[in-house]
């Protein structure tokens, strides 16, 4: 059986960028478009975790500790505007979205 190596978990971070990147541009629900972001956020969080790990400090789970409480915060602001719109537009499509009021 093989050993897993920080090259794993470089491709696997690699991977849920892309996913989260893919979801940010092909989607048009802002829910989803969220949800992809904070996909590539945890994509990024693991490359800093693999290469702090791998380096033996701890500046990169130190950095990681810090993107995570923001990411909390975006998430919390992110839904309250998402509400704050729904309830005003009856809709959540980045289409539907303009700055011009009816």
């Amino acid at each position: 059986m093989e050993n897993v190596t920080p090259s794993h978990y470089i491709v696997l971070s690699l991977c849920l960028f892309s996913i989260g990147f893919l979801g940010v541009l092909l989607r048009r629900n802002l829910l989803l478009m969220l949800m992809s972001l904070e996909l590539m956020l945890n994509g990024i969080n693991l490359a800093l975790v693999t290469f702090s790990r791998s380096s033996l400090n701890l500046d990169g789970s130190i950095f990681v500790f810090f993107i995570m409480t923001v990411a909390a915060a975006e998430v919390a602001v992110g839904l309250a505007i998402l509400v704050a719109l729904f309830k005003k537009r009856r809709s959540v499509f980045s289409e539907d979205m303009n700055v011009i009021t009816n």
